[in-house]
């Protein structure tokens, strides 16, 4: 699956994921006055080359401003709803395990979906944009796919279970 399959498949996530997000979205946008208030009182402070107050605060806005954008395409790429109800393969929303080549008892079960979601379960999630999610959307139970780590070295991984993710 290509990037541009992916990008169009879009970004799977919970309801209550979703929601969170959304708050949190909400919350910065409604906060943007009261940073803008914080810059403009730090710039009249004095000279701009000496205040740290107001360098922080800006670099305060620049993050905020960052995260404003990600939730932003995160949301409007987002699909809502249920996992899937039967998995035969690795798709958004389902749960893989997995064996590390070489060693079948080095296992890991993990969620493929929006790194997002994470805090809405106490498994490990795989985003499809990573390594490892891209290589192994789309495999089915018994098949091994080998992907690059970011310390360059390629992992071959067994998919040993595919099943749909219960919240």
């Amino acid at each position: 699956m290509s990037t541009t399959d992916e990008q169009d498949q879009g970004v799977w996530l919970t309801q209550e994921a979703h929601d969170r997000l959304k708050a949190e979205l909400d919350e910065l946008v409604a906060g943007r006055p009261a940073m803008a208030a914080e810059i403009n009182a730090r710039r009249e402070e004095g000279d701009l080359k000496e205040n740290g107050g107001y360098h922080a605060a800006k670099d305060e806005q620049g993050k905020q401003e960052g995260r404003i954008r990600q939730l932003t395409d995160l949301l409007r790429k987002a699909r809502v709803g249920e996992p899937p109800k039967t998995a035969t393969d690795a798709a958004l929303g389902t749960v893989i395990t997995i064996a590390f080549d070489g060693d079948e008892d080095d296992t890991e079960k993990f969620l493929l979906g929006s790194r997002e979601i994470a805090g809405t379960t106490e498994l490990s999630v795989y985003s499809p944009e990573s390594a490892l999610g891209s290589a192994i959307l789309g495999a089915k139970p018994g098949s091994s796919v080998t992907y690059t780590a970011p310390n360059g070295k390629d992992i071959t991984v067994k998919v040993l279970a595919v099943e749909p993710f219960v919240p």
